[in-house]
């Protein structure tokens, strides 16, 4: 568990996050509405290096960034309109899933048959102003070594 106190640190984390993201990672971004998903997002993508404006896509569904450093894209997807598995499979995520670093807003309980690997990030807010709590879960062998100063 780790606390962020602005959401600069929220980005700045991302950005460390972004450090241990490779192609065919699957990683689903869960909590309240303004949580901070989209800022931890944000910074993720900083740290890949793709081609921004980095917005919630919650009208669009999905936005693919292209990397500006000869890295892996960034798929940035929020399911917080989606009605179910269909319109998940709809989306055909796991086309471009092995290339791409792949990150899910509110996908907890949609995305996850798409990878046996993923990491599970649960941000939740403090009790006054911009304080968040973020939890880092991994799940399959992929992920079984977060650095411990990450969760």
């Amino acid at each position: 568990m780790r606390t962020v106190a602005t959401a600069e640190e929220m980005r700045e984390l991302g950005a460390e996050l972004a450090g241990l993201l490779r192609p065919g990672d699957l990683a689903v971004l869960s909590g309240p509405l303004g949580a901070g998903k989209t800022t931890l997002v944000q910074g993720i993508a900083e740290g890949l290096k793709v081609r921004g404006p980095i917005t919630s896509p919650t009208f669009v569904i999905a936005r693919v960034h292209p990397s500006l450093a000869g890295g892996p894209a960034l798929v940035h997807v929020d399911a917080y309109r989606l009605g179910g598995d269909l319109e998940v499979d709809d989306l055909d995520l796991d086309a471009s899933l092995e290339e791409s670093v792949t990150l899910v807003e509110w996908g907890e309980g949609l995305v996850e048959g798409l990878a046996e690997d993923r990491l599970e990030i649960r941000i939740d807010r403090g009790e006054t102003g911009e304080e968040r709590t973020v939890r880092l879960r991994g799940v399959g062998a992929r992920w079984q070594e977060i650095p411990a100063h990450l969760v």
